[in-house]
């Protein structure tokens, strides 16, 4: 049986760890004893682990054939890294913000695969333009994607599945675009659009950094764009933080304490946004692909519409980022899928048969994409 190393135990992470040990012996590294002693029950080895601790990190990682990337963001880069220069294969949903393709080099070097950014979106929108851009000529790709708690609760009516600084990220990275086969790059929060969703209703839509590594490997579709889902007037309370300075990463001196804002601020707000015992949520997703297909304009839409998985408690966030990484994960394990070097999703949706796969393995978690063709 092939071992497998889950790195971060958060609610993405738990989730990943226990699907992947109904096939897999999974060992989950976090740095919270409290993260880990939940996964004991699935017959799940745990290690306590400092991730910035990279001689650590490169020894537990040496006992493992694949290795499972979910630390926060500005972790991410370096661990990824390390799990190089260890000479092993991985797929990660850090989403770290440094480009994934400085490590392209190093990753063949060593003769490795690495799977970048694979969650929903990134991740699952990716794979699916990577499929028909082998298929047809796409003229545009519009990607919708938001996370929700069901219960709209004042003032941010939010709840975060990751962590804080990485959603804070969201709001101050410049958001790149593709319009006319020129990259625009505006404020996160700009543009905002009320899009009306069946089974949901109305949510805001706004200019995010989502687009990723599409920017670099699909150079030849002149328009690209992906927009974050909110509840209407949220991006306004996030707007005045931002411009406030409450983002900032740069030190302030308080009372001759050196601080962070950011640090302050996610510290203030993680508990408004963690989510309560019990407390559901969904995720919402639309992607339009239209272009020219064997001489006939096309265009293909996915909806998705995810909700808490009640019998489990998982949330749906941690099912759709999570069990589109762990079906990666078995391409990757069983020899499915080989290319070597950083690989971006849409490499994993090229071909019919790893399409197929992770389709059929989301369908089986209940994680259904309902398609239409015009």
């Amino acid at each position: 049986m092939k071992k497998v190393l889950v790195l971060g135990a958060g609610l993405v992470g738990k989730a990943m760890a226990i699907d992947l040990s109904k096939k897999f012996d999974v060992t989950s590294a976090d740095f919270s004893e409290e993260a880990l002693a939940v996964l004991k029950q699935f017959n799940i080895k745990t290690q306590r682990l400092d991730f910035s601790d990279l001689k650590a990190l490169a020894q537990i990682v040496q006992q493992a054939d694949l290795v499972i990337g979910a630390v926060p963001g500005f972790m991410g880069f370096q661990t990824v890294k390390t799990v190089i220069e260890a000479g092993k294969n991985m797929v990660d949903i850090s989403f770290f913000p440094e480009d994934p393709f400085l490590l392209d080099d190093l990753a063949k070097k060593h003769n490795v695969t690495i799977v970048t950014d694979c969650g929903v979106a990134p991740g699952m929108g990716n794979i699916i333009l990577g499929y028909h851009n082998k298929r047809m000529a796409v003229k545009s790709y519009e990607c919708l994607v938001g996370g929700l708690p069901v219960v709209r609760e004042w003032p941010y009516e939010y709840k975060a599945v990751f962590s804080p600084i990485d959603v804070i990220e969201e709001y101050v990275r410049p958001a790149r675009y593709v319009q006319s086969g020129e990259i625009v790059i505006k404020e996160a929060l700009s543009d905002s659009e009320l899009i009306k969703f069946e089974g949901v209703g109305t949510l805001e839509s706004w200019n995010s950094d989502g687009l990723r590594s599409l920017i670099k490997t699909m150079p030849n579709i002149p328009n690209m764009i992906e927009k974050t889902l909110r509840y209407p007037g949220n991006i306004e309370y996030l707007r005045v933080l931002r411009e406030s300075g409450f983002f900032s990463y740069e030190e302030l001196d308080v009372k001759g304490q050196k601080v962070r804002p950011i640090d302050l601020t996610a510290k203030l707000l993680f508990p408004k946004w963690k989510l309560k015992p019990g407390e559901e949520e969904f995720t919402v997703m639309r992607i339009r692909v239209s272009g020219d297909e064997n001489g006939v304009k096309k265009t293909y839409q996915y909806n998705l519409l995810d909700r808490t998985d009640k019998a489990t408690g998982t949330l749906s966030m941690a099912r759709t980022t999570g069990y589109t990484c762990t079906a990666a994960a078995n391409l990757v394990a069983d020899g499915k899928f080989t290319r070597k070097g950083i690989c971006p999703p849409e490499y994993l949706g090229e071909e019919q048969s790893h399409f197929d796969f992770i389709q059929q393995y989301l369908k089986e978690r209940n994680v259904n994409y309902q398609v239409t063709t015009k």
